[in-house]
C-alpha cells in the first residue's frame, strides 16, 4: 500500500512539489493502480502464451553497419559549451 509518505518521497526525489490535496489524489489513484495489479495476479494464466508484442512484428532493425563518425570539430561548432574537444555540461549537485 502507497502512503503519504512514499507519495512525498516520491516527489522529493522527482524534485517536484505536491500540495497536501495532490498527495492524498495521488495515494488514492496509485493504490488503485496497484490494486488492480492484484486482480491480474489472481488470473490464471499458465496456459496463456507470452505476448511481447501487441502486433506481429518481425525484425525492424536495420543492419548495424559501422561507418566513419563526422569529424570532432564538426560536431563540436554549433555550441558554445565544449572543453577540451567535448562538450560541457553544467554541474549537477
Amino acid at each position: 500500500m502507497i502512503t503519504k509518505e512514499d507519495v512525498e518521497h516520491i516527489g522529493w526525489l522527482a524534485r517536484i512539489e505536491i500540495s497536501e490535496q495532490e498527495t492524498v489524489e495521488y495515494m488514492e489513484k496509485l493504490n488503485s493502480v496497484l490494486e488492480y495489479f492484484g486482480q491480474l495476479d489472481e488470473l490464471e494464466t499458465e496456459d496463456v502464451p507470452p505476448t511481447y508484442h501487441v502486433a506481429e512484428v518481425f525484425n525492424v532493425f536495420r543492419e548495424d553497419v559501422v561507418e566513419e563518425s563526422l569529424p570532432q570539430e564538426t560536431v563540436l561548432a554549433n555550441t558554445e559549451n565544449k572543453q577540451d574537444g567535448a562538450f560541457r555540461s553544467p554541474k549537477i549537485g
